[in-house]
């Protein structure tokens, strides 16, 4: 059973909802990033969403958009973040980490070079923002050749046809992004995100997550009650951003966050 696969039925078996905080990896400095992640998990994280830094992150809304940029400046590439999830392995073996981003890194690198990079460094699933399903069979088969999760992204505007197409081909878990816009923007209809979860349902047996949006503790209990996994990630990497001339605050502030969030998620959930 893989890592993300025994995540969600243990916290099936506990009658729980998943928590994953997403982070760009090397903001606001490279050495800080498998600090943070340890930190999360602490918090209550169950899978972490660790960010590729990318030039141009189409799915991204500002605070996302700047985070990327401030790890570019410092240097961080694909490289660097494999080097963190394997520094982040060396005392963590069960906590998930899915890789967040952009396709033209990965070409770069290459399908199959990167599927094997990304699996001996610990890594469990990839999220690629701007690879349609339909066009990935090779990359697909090669994350799937090395025990890869390929997580794909589901819309308010998604037929049920594409759903379906979308699901034969992911793996670990269906991201459903909750809202028509970019990370961090407007506000959740959780009765929509209800009915649109009960269509997927059908469609999959595979856990749901869902992201864009989830602000704050309210939402995430709100959402916690119909979905499988909450994401949540432009209020976090806000923390970064409003702390990056007090680094130091930027650890106690985020775990303060997630930490409400779980337990708001819980106590729904009881």
């Amino acid at each position: 059973m893989s890592r993300i696969a025994g995540a969600f039925a243990l916290l099936q078996a506990q009658n729980r909802t998943a928590l994953i905080p997403f982070v760009t990896a090397g903001d606001p400095r490279m050495n800080m990033t498998v600090e943070l992640m340890h930190a999360m998990v602490e918090a209550g994280a169950d899978i972490i969403e660790l960010g590729i830094p990318f030039s141009d992150p189409m799915a991204e809304g500002p605070v996302i958009q700047r985070a990327s940029e401030r790890a570019l400046e410092n240097q961080v590439s694909l490289h660097d973040v494999l080097q963190m999830v394997v520094a982040f392995r060396e005392t963590n073996n069960i906590t998930p980490v899915v890789l967040m981003g952009y396709l033209n890194p990965i070409e770069v690198m290459g399908y199959q070079a990167f599927a094997e990079a990304a699996n001996q460094a610990g890594a469990d699933g990839v999220i690629t923002v701007d690879l349609p399903p339909e066009e990935g069979e090779e990359y697909i088969a090669a994350l799937k050749s090395h025990k890869m999760d390929p997580i794909f992204l589901l819309s308010p505007t998604s037929t049920e046809q594409r759903m379906a197409f979308i699901c034969e081909q992911a793996g670990g878990f269906v991201y459903y992004v909750s809202l028509k816009g970019v990370t961090g923007a407007a506000s959740l209809d959780i009765p929509s995100v209800e009915k649109k979860l009960d269509q997927i349902r059908v469609l999959t047996e595979m856990p749901i997550g869902v992201g864009f949006g989830i602000k704050d503790a309210t939402t995430a209990a709100a959402v916690a009650q119909h979905a499988d996994a909450v994401v949540v990630g432009s209020a976090l990497v806000k923390k970064v951003e409003e702390n990056i001339d007090k680094p130091e605050n930027i650890i106690p502030e985020i775990v303060a966050l997630l930490s409400s969030l779980r337990k708001a998620m819980d106590a729904v959930k009881k």
